[in-house]
């Protein structure tokens, strides 16, 4: 009689909004996204996006998405896709994240990790010969060739 309806939270809207003159302390777990205009002392888990406003002030671990930065945060942010920092937005703290843009007059102090989506290797066909520059492996699997940089 009574159906329990799981709701799927869409990642794309913005579900709770931290406003400027608001401060927050503890942990915040999401799954949609976040947008802060006030701070925060607490890590910040969300399966959306992180969306730190000018006035901002985060003082936290923050794993999302993407990660747009106009303000401050103190602590590490790992992301599946983009971190952004803007003109305005200020990081102390390490990166790890597929890929990273900063504007001109933005603050980078930490240190970064990219993140690729598919670590695999290509695969070498096995009836193709040594052209070029390729390595090709000996038969005991032991590297026998010339090491060239580029």
């Amino acid at each position: 009689m009574f159906k329990k309806s799981k709701n799927l939270m869409n990642p794309n809207t913005t579900d709770t909004l931290i406003g400027e003159g608001t401060s927050f302390e503890g942990r915040i777990k999401s799954e949609a996204s976040i947008r802060i205009e006030g701070g925060i002392t607490g890590d910040i888990d969300c399966a959306g996006d992180v969306i730190i406003g000018e006035h901002g002030v985060v003082k936290s671990n923050i794993s999302a998405r993407d990660v747009v930065l106009a303000g401050s945060v103190q602590g590490n942010i790992t992301t599946k896709g983009k971190l952004t920092i803007t003109s305005t937005g200020s990081l102390h703290g390490n990166i790890s994240a597929a890929s990273f843009i900063i504007e001109e007059g933005g603050v980078f102090q930490g240190s970064s990790k990219m993140e690729t989506k598919s670590d695999v290797p290509v695969p070498v066909p096995n009836n193709e010969t040594e052209t070029g520059n390729r390595p090709v492996a000996a038969p005991d699997n032991m590297y026998r060739g010339n090491t060239v940089a580029m």
